[in-house]
C-alpha cells in the first residue's frame, strides 16, 4: 500500500512538474522527425498480463520492428533527436502514466514485449508476481545495452543467452527481496547513474 502510495504521488508531481518538457519534446518530435510523439507497445506485466506500454518515439517506423516486437541491436533507425532522449533516459517519461494507471510501478523489473517471455517461462512466471518498473538494478547494469548488442554478432543470441538470464537473475532477487527502503536505494542509484553518465 506504502509503495502504491508512493508511486502515485511522485508520479502525479512528476507529470505536473515535467509537463511543459513534455510540450517541448511533442513538439521537437513532430517539427523534427514528422512522426507521432508516442511509441505505444504492447508489454507483458503482471500476472502475464498485456499492457499498453508508453515511450516518446525515438526511432524511425520500418518494418523490421513490429508493434508488438523488439530487436534487439536495432539502432539503425534512431533519430537525432531520439539518440538524446535515450541518453539521457527521457524517453521513459511517459512511463509515468503507465504507473499513475497501476499497470507499472517507479521500481520493478522491466517489462518485456511477449517473444522474450517466452524464453525461459519458468523464470518470467516468478517476475511476474509483482509489477513491472521503470527502473530497477538490471535497468542501472544494462544501461549501455543498445551499445553492447550493437557489436555483437547475433545481437538476438546475445541478447537471448548472455543479457536476458542475467536480467531474470536480478529481476527474481529483486522479487525475492524486494522492500520500500530498497525501492528508494534503486531510484536514488537510477538518478546518479543517469547523472554521471
Amino acid at each position: 500500500m506504502c509503495k502504491r502510495l508512493f508511486d502515485i504521488i511522485v508520479a502525479v508531481i512528476g507529470l505536473c512538474l515535467l509537463s511543459p518538457l513534455f510540450v517541448i519534446i511533442i513538439l521537437l518530435t513532430i517539427i523534427l522527425d514528422g512522426e507521432r510523439p508516442f511509441f505505444v507497445q504492447q508489454r507483458v506485466g503482471k500476472g502475464g498480463r498485456l499492457f499498453s506500454f508508453y515511450k516518446f518515439r525515438t526511432m524511425k517506423p520500418g518494418l523490421a520492428s513490429g508493434k508488438h516486437d523488439f530487436n534487439a541491436g536495432e539502432t539503425s533507425r534512431i533519430t537525432p533527436l531520439g539518440k538524446i532522449l535515450r541518453k539521457t533516459k527521457l524517453d521513459e517519461l511517459p512511463q509515468l502514466l503507465n504507473v499513475l494507471k497501476g499497470e507499472m510501478s517507479l521500481v520493478g523489473p522491466r517489462p518485456e514485449v511477449r517473444k522474450w517471455t517466452l524464453v525461459y517461462p519458468e523464470r518470467w512466471e516468478v517476475v511476474h508476481r509483482v509489477k513491472p518498473g521503470i527502473t530497477d538494478n538490471a535497468s542501472i547494469m544494462f544501461r549501455h545495452e543498445e551499445e553492447l548488442l550493437t557489436g555483437a554478432a547475433s545481437p538476438d543470441d546475445t541478447y537471448r543467452e548472455v543479457i536476458l538470464p542475467k536480467k531474470l537473475e536480478i529481476y527474481t532477487d529483486y522479487v525475492n527481496s524486494r522492500s520500500f527502503s530498497g525501492d528508494i536505494k534503486i531510484l536514488l542509484k537510477t538518478m546518479k547513474a543517469v547523472w554521471t553518465d
